[in-house]
């Protein structure tokens, strides 16, 4: 017969939520709507204040999501209100080169038809993604919100845990749920250590506004400093994020907006005809950062919080998208089965689906950016040969294909567009 013990535990003690998500960015939202949608309740708790997104114009913040990341959003709710304003990646063109020579004659050519899913992925806007979630967080009766408060203490118990926050708040639940990033006070709190490394590169991140249409294609070009991405967005827009040495990159942000275009100009090339900026720019330092575990008792961590990857293949939020569908899903097949949510064995389910995942992810994405970030001749005739080749192999070329649109792995239902 099996022990009955854990379910006498839930149903002993008295919790305000069965999630308490820490971390109001994208992930911690995206978690509660999904969990809400199979009768889970939860409490994000955000340290920054409360802001009206309704009022946000552009600011240049954009998200490459792959195509299994907008399943998850139509599964969610979110998607019917969103992809009016999406951009599809229809192709992606990767090449390498120098800055005002062009790029190689070797190179990679991805295109959507080759799959049958449709767009490998999708470019989003923050100012339509960030208040799409935070309407429907508004809208669940199964959501509540804490903002301009941090967390600092946590304590977990046999059968719940509870946090202590600055104003001495205490909120206590079934699980905790660390969605605060790459330096999770979460994680911290746990005891869960990290192992990672900087890049010495930093990324200029911004969007531009050109003559000629995309066409829906996205570009990788791939420089001795790092990496230029050109993603498309809707109209003749562009969201640019582009890696230099740090050094450099401080001294191109510190650069009027004309003197910063006249640096990114012969690194982007003339094909889309004259550009200019539109919204802000920002930049921020490139790392490796994994957490030594993804779970502690009673504890998960999801997205950065879990694993902060380079940018080269876009995939930072798919990733915490994929977290944040597998843990749902673990979570409430354990509450339907009357198991606990914050046990042990479910934790474990969690991490033994996405632990290899994530770190293969961290490191296809820092050996690509140490074989291309260079201008070593010897790697250089390699990479670009192996470009070629790829190109030319339809079954590998379909691979990447389904590798970018997440169509790869085990999914969960909710990258499958199903419900919880």
């Amino acid at each position: 017969m099996d022990n009955p013990l854990p379910s006498v535990q839930v149903q002993c003690m008295q919790t305000d939520c069965d999630i308490i998500i820490v971390g109001g960015g994208l992930n911690g939202p995206a978690l509660a709507v999904a969990a809400a949608g199979a009768g889970l309740s939860s409490i994000v708790i955000d340290a920054l204040p409360a802001t009206d997104m309704q009022k946000q114009g552009f600011d240049g913040r954009s998200y490459a999501i792959a195509l299994t990341s907008a399943h998850l959003l139509q599964a969610i709710g979110l998607w019917p209100q969103l992809k009016q304003d999406a951009q599809p990646m229809l192709d992606i063109k990767v090449t390498d080169g120098r800055t005002g020579e062009g790029p190689s004659p070797f190179f990679m050519h991805f295109d959507h038809a080759e799959i049958e899913e449709g767009p490998m992925g999708y470019m989003i806007e923050d100012r339509h993604l960030r208040p799409a979630l935070q309407a429907a967080l508004h809208a669940s009766d199964k959501i509540q919100q804490i903002s301009g408060v941090a967390v600092v203490a946590q304590e977990t118990g046999p059968a719940g845990v509870t946090v202590t926050l600055a104003d001495g708040r205490r909120v206590s639940g079934r699980l905790l749920a660390g969605c605060d990033g790459r330096n999770s006070g979460t994680a911290e709190r746990a005891g869960i250590g990290r192992t990672g490394w900087p890049y010495q590169q930093t990324a200029l991140v911004c969007a531009i506004s050109h003559e000629q249409p995309h066409n829906g294609v996205a570009h990788q070009f791939f420089m001795p400093p790092g990496p230029l991405a050109i993603l498309p967005l809707t109209g003749n827009r562009s969201s640019i994020v582009w890696s230099e040495t740090a050094t450099d990159a401080a001294r191109i942000h510190a650069m009027n907006d004309e003197d910063y275009l006249s640096v990114l100009r012969p690194r982007f090339g003339s094909f889309l005809g004259e550009i200019s900026l539109a919204g802000a720019r920002y930049t921020y330092p490139l790392s490796l950062s994994l957490a030594n575990s993804m779970i502690a008792p009673r504890t998960a961590l999801v997205g950065d919080a879990a694993h902060g990857v380079h940018p080269i293949a876009g995939q930072g939020l798919n990733a915490g998208f994929r977290d944040i569908a597998a843990l749902a899903e673990v979570i409430t097949d354990a509450y339907r089965r009357g198991e606990d949510i914050g046990s042990e064995v479910t934790l474990g389910s969690y991490q033994t689906w996405r632990r290899f995942d994530n770190t293969a992810l961290a490191m296809a994405t820092d050996t690509f950016n140490r074989l291309f970030s260079n201008d070593n001749p010897v790697l250089r005739a390699t990479r670009d040969i192996g470009m070629g080749l790829i190109g030319k192999m339809p079954g590998l070329r379909r691979g990447f294909i389904r590798e970018a649109a997440g169509l790869t792995g085990e999914l969960p239902r909710l990258l499958k567009g199903q419900s919880l």
